[in-house]
């Protein structure tokens, strides 16, 4: 296999990064009858789409190269160090991307990161759709994510086929890009609230000597029911442990957001300490490990965090 662009290829769709996320949609769009073109790093996660039907190619470039005209580039990483890489880096995909092709850019970045992005691709005749997601692998498998879609209109419309079969649950936040990323982060901010306030409180249940999973079912049906508490941490009194949101992801996720706030002037009380938190369950050494685990960092810290440290004013 060459990692040469290969110009004027068939395919509808190209995904880069086909783990828990990319290699559901990669799946789903194989049974919606796409083309797809695939490069991931991972050998396995490579082979499952393989596996679905996809192109496996050895290279982001050789993977954009096959696109049709028209066609779409969907970045599935991590951060925005890995999207700059994937598409600027060694055999990087943007040197075979063409005008009137489309970047759909899916990962949890900060907005002036996604902005940068679309702008670059612009000068170049490529657009962008902003396009956070939300709801996990499952969700992603069945086309039941949520996606947080914002670009011009034109774009959105012209893939309107493409993100139908993705999602079920679009939500266009707007035309400038970058406010899927900003309300991305709106979102994953308050996850992390909520995660860190369930585990802390069944942590608490387990000291008043409670049962934590009768425990749960009432709050499931109570007041201080959240779907992320409920989903996280029902698996996790089951001992399920397979990652299926690793910690890591929450611990950048509020970081940003937290991030995003303060460039406004905008401190915050709760997402500092979520965002902290999290960041103490990663100095533990469970980035790798699914974000339900955070039961477990509260169970082991009842101390819980030193206070914060105040926050310079913003300057005017």
């Amino acid at each position: 296999m060459t990692d040469a662009p290969e110009r004027g290829g068939d395919h509808a769709v190209a995904v880069i990064g086909a783990g828990l996320m990319g290699g559901a949609m990669v799946e789903r769009l194989r049974e919606r009858g796409w083309a797809v073109a695939v490069r991931d790093v991972d050998p396995a996660c490579a082979e499952r789409a393989r596996a679905a039907g996809a192109t496996v190619c050895a290279s982001a470039r050789a993977a954009a190269g096959r696109l049709a005209d028209g066609g779409v580039l969907a970045l599935v990483v991590v951060d925005a160090a890995q999207c700059r890489e994937v598409l600027w880096g060694e055999q990087g995909a943007a040197a075979a991307l063409r005008p009137g092709q489309t970047l759909l850019l899916c990962p949890t970045i900060a907005p002036e990161d996604t902005e940068a992005i679309a702008a670059r691709l612009a000068s170049q005749g490529v657009d962008t759709i902003d396009a956070p997601m939300s709801g996990g692998p499952a969700r992603a498998r069945a086309g039941a994510m949520s996606l947080m879609l914002a670009g011009p209109e034109a774009t959105l419309q012209r893939h309107a086929g493409l993100l139908a079969d993705l999602s079920d649950s679009q939500f266009r936040v707007g035309a400038r890009v970058g406010d899927g990323a900003r309300t991305k982060l709106v979102n994953n901010l308050l996850a992390g609230i909520n995660l860190a306030g369930a585990a802390e409180a069944l942590a608490l249940a387990q000291r008043l000597g409670l049962d934590l999973s009768r425990t749960l079912d009432v709050i499931e049906r109570s007041s201080g029911q959240s779907w992320i508490g409920t989903d996280r941490l029902r698996r996790r009194l089951a001992g399920d442990m397979a990652p299926r949101a690793h910690m890591s992801l929450l611990a950048k996720d509020t970081r940003l957001a937290v991030a995003a706030g303060r460039s406004t002037g905008h401190q915050g009380v709760l997402g500092p300490q979520a965002a902290a938190v999290f960041a103490a369950a990663l100095a533990q050494g469970m980035a790798g490990q699914d974000d339900g685990a955070l039961l477990d960092w509260m169970r082991e810290h009842p101390a819980g965090l030193p206070p914060p440290e105040p926050q310079p004013e913003p300057k005017p």
